[in-house]
């Protein structure tokens, strides 16, 4: 007769725990989506305008650096210049920016940018670290996986027509991250749905190729409606429908990609979030790891374009 009451009391604590998990998901669900819906108004605000777009980017590449050199100076052997290698990281992006929009004429602009690698490099006679080979290849996959394909973004933002005078598109920079936002949303309703063949299984259990071809078959969509819309023939460097579907496939192809070596590179250093700078999203890196692959896939799909 004594144990009714014990058994009420532990129905009682069962409801509670369910319940406060219930409320726990419903808060972190809000979270997700009230930072998603500030982060994709920020992106499209900064591809309003030139200055925005450049303030932006230099700001992103700054973060993610910074984040990326923290995740990997906690390996055992690595000590990378966080301050030196963001700084380095930041002032490549604006060199090309500034390359780009014309204020500058020569490359000698990348100058103070390779004397600073070159330091980084030296620093390591002096440092007396135990495995300065990991210092280096640390350092400088920072300024390839990071600083370059973020640099990138300029050479799509400003053209240049038959006179050398520069032209702002915004829409071309822009259109990579519709793509890349289509395609996730694509990807997780296919995949939902259809999913049954893993895509990756070793790096990423939760893909399928059913969810990458749904979501490239949304992108293509969305790739046609954009070039619908914009197709001028008469106004230099349009894309015709064709190649913004092209573009399209390219940038989910990568993103794809993106997104997996992204995954690669956390699980090799045992992580399971680059960061918590975005709640619910989790870091910089998390976010933006689709667009470091897509952005110079996209840069490279234009120019080859250009030689056809």
């Amino acid at each position: 007769m004594m144990q009714r009451p014990n058994l009420q009391r532990r129905i009682f604590k069962l409801k509670n725990k369910r319940k406060n998990a219930m409320t726990d998901k419903q808060k972190n669900l809000i979270m997700r989506a009230l930072t998603g819906v500030v982060f994709v108004a920020v992106m499209v605000a900064g591809f309003t305008a030139p200055q925005y777009m450049i303030v932006l980017f230099a700001i992103i590449t700054g973060l993610t650096l910074w984040e990326y050199t923290g995740l990997v100076s906690q390996i055992e052997g690595v000590s990378v210049n966080r301050f030196i290698s963001v700084v380095a990281g930041v002032y490549f992006f604006i060199a090309m920016a500034g390359l780009r929009v014309g204020y500058v004429k020569d490359f000698s602009v990348f100058v103070p940018y390779i004397f600073t690698i070159v330091i980084l490099i030296i620093a390591e006679l002096y440092l007396k670290n135990e495995n300065p080979i990991n210092n280096w290849a640390y350092t400088m996959l920072g300024q390839m996986y990071i600083a370059l394909p973020f640099s990138m973004i300029n050479v799509l933002a400003f053209q240049h027509d038959n006179n050398g005078n520069v032209m702002a598109d915004m829409l071309l920079p822009l259109s990579i991250f519709i793509f890349l936002w289509t395609n996730d949303t694509g990807a997780y309703c296919s995949g939902s749905l259809f999913g049954k063949h893993k895509l990756f299984p070793r790096i990423s259990p939760a893909k399928s190729w059913e969810g990458s071809i749904g979501g490239g078959i949304f992108v293509i969509a969305v790739a046609v409606l954009i070039g619908y819309l914009t197709e001028n023939p008469k106004a230099p460097n349009s894309l015709t429908i064709p190649q913004w579907a092209g573009l399209g496939i390219i940038v989910a192809v990568f993103g794809t990609w993106g997104d997996l070596v992204e995954s690669l590179f956390k699980r090799t250093i045992g992580i399971k979030d680059s960061g918590n700078i975005l709640p619910g999203h989790g870091g910089m890196l998390d976010r933006f790891d689709s667009a470091l692959m897509a952005i110079p896939a996209a840069v490279i799909y234009l120019y080859v374009l250009t030689m056809l």
